[in-house]
């Protein structure tokens, strides 16, 4: 990855401990992933399933509270729960459900302008777009 042009970095390490990988966005934070214990992991980290989801849960708040304050609505707070595949592992694909709560004394029309907004957060984009992962071995 030599590209000056990227929207977000990271490196990913694993650190020798069971399945414990220690994330670096090069920026001055940290913060570790790694599997439970019944996969053979230390359960000493969230799992990259939990980091995927925090991703999406932590855009759609953040993109929320910046819609509400430029245009100086009401919204006091937003709480996002999320659950990977919450009936089971479809057949095809994977499915992520979004219940988004918002507080504060919004009227019906700017919470459905919020739901949109959500579903056009940068995360939630990428999420539903075309995304291509391009790996390869370094030395």
């Amino acid at each position: 990855m030599t590209t000056t042009t990227a929207r977000a970095r990271l490196t990913a390490r694993t650190s020798g401990a069971d399945y414990r990988v220690d994330l670096d966005d090069g920026g001055g934070h940290t913060w570790q992933a790694d599997e439970p214990a019944s996969l053979g992991g230390g359960d000493t980290a969230p799992t990259p399933d939990h980091l995927l989801l925090s991703a999406l849960g932590a855009c759609t708040a953040i993109t929320l509270r910046m819609y509400a304050v430029r245009k100086q609505w009401p919204l006091e707070s937003v709480e996002v729960e999320l659950a990977l595949d919450p009936d089971g592992k479809p057949a095809t694909g994977t499915d992520i459900a979004r219940t988004i709560h918002l507080r504060g004394p919004l009227d019906a029309d700017q919470r459905e302008r919020l739901l949109q907004i959500a579903n056009a957060c940068p995360i939630h984009r990428l999420l539903t777009g075309e995304v291509r992962v391009a790996s390869t071995l370094a030395g």
